[in-house]
């Protein structure tokens, strides 16, 4: 690729392990001219940013990957961002053990606000890919803040769920990754809904395979796979999956690929569901979001679907008033 095509520009904001992992994944697709990091703790970026280039003679790539140290209380910083195509929105605090996603949500709707604001005012344009806790809430927030069309503001949820329940079906299974294909919808926690007669597995279905309380037991170790890694990990919560996730989206975008992607989207009308950010299948290019596409559900599967996005709903709003 030339430097010409390679113009892209995409911002990670939060230099954790999430959000530096994430940087490394896009600047090694070697598709963007230019990736950010930023984060408020002074010099971390920039440092992260220094050793990842570092690498680049070795992995091949040429993206050139840029640290910013930004001051959450003036905005300075950001304009090293300026004119990005696609950010990416990693900052907040991480679970800790015992704590829910929602524990984290008048804090992180602090930090994701002033976040997306600076994002509206130096990158109109961009595409904004949230991943910060609690996801569904933080994603309408972040529209809300910046003031984006809803199609333009997407939120990181089930292509990390649908890997989660991927992997344990092959699992238990002992079979490639690659022959299981799974979907999750609904929210990003509690009423997360996976939809086993969407599941498959070398084309058959996974309910041919697998007795229904095993299924049952998978989709639970699914709506939990957040919580298992944060209780293992005791400081810190999952990064490789949820970076390998939210870069894939990125790069549809980059791409305008149409790739169809499960994801936190603005729901408008499909399913019989409307006015709510939900998990979704949906068509991803270079505008964001270009349709929500409706995948046939169990009448049960449908219910599930509906109730999340009630439960949805209610957060959103208590988030729209903080």
């Amino acid at each position: 690729m030339t430097s010409a095509t390679r113009s892209r520009k995409a911002t990670v904001v939060g230099a954790g392990f999430y959000g530096s992992t994430t940087a490394q994944r896009l600047a090694e697709y070697d598709i963007f001219g230019t990736v950010v990091l930023t984060d408020i703790v002074d010099g971390k970026p920039e440092g992260l940013a220094l050793d990842m280039n570092q690498s680049r003679p070795i992995e091949g790539f040429e993206t050139k990957v840029v640290g910013v140290t930004t001051d959450p209380a003036t905005g300075a910083g950001y304009e090293e961002t300026a004119d990005s195509d696609i950010v990416i929105i990693t900052a907040g605090l991480p679970r800790k053990p015992g704590m829910s996603r929602m524990d984290l949500i008048e804090t992180n709707a602090k930090i994701v606000r002033g976040v997306a604001e600076n994002v509206a005012k130096h990158s109109p344009n961009a595409v904004i890919i949230v991943v910060s806790n609690p996801l569904d809430e933080m994603t309408a927030l972040a529209q809300l803040a910046s003031g984006f069309p809803k199609q333009r503001v997407i939120g990181q949820a089930g292509m990390l769920d649908t890997a989660r329940f991927t992997h344990f079906v092959a699992e238990a299974l002992a079979v490639p990754v690659a022959s299981v294909q799974t979907l999750t919808l609904g929210s990003h926690g509690d009423t997360m809904v996976p939809v086993p007669s969407r599941c498959t597995v070398d084309g058959k279905p996974l309910t041919d395979l697998l007795p229904a309380e095993r299924i049952e037991e998978l989709v639970a170790r699914t709506r939990n796979g957040g919580a298992e890694v944060v209780a293992l990990l005791k400081t810190g919560s999952a990064y490789y999956a949820p970076s390998a996730a939210a870069a894939r989206m990125a790069k549809a975008v980059a791409e305008d690929s149409g790739a169809v992607m499960p994801v936190c989207a603005w729901v408008d009308g499909e399913y019989g569901i409307a006015g709510v950010y939900l998990g979704v299948e949906a068509e991803i290019g270079a505008a964001g979001i270009r349709k929500v596409v409706e995948a046939d559900l169990t009448e049960s599967e449908l219910a599930g679907l509906k109730e999340a996005a009630e439960a949805v709903r209610a957060k959103q709003c208590d988030v729209f008033a903080l």
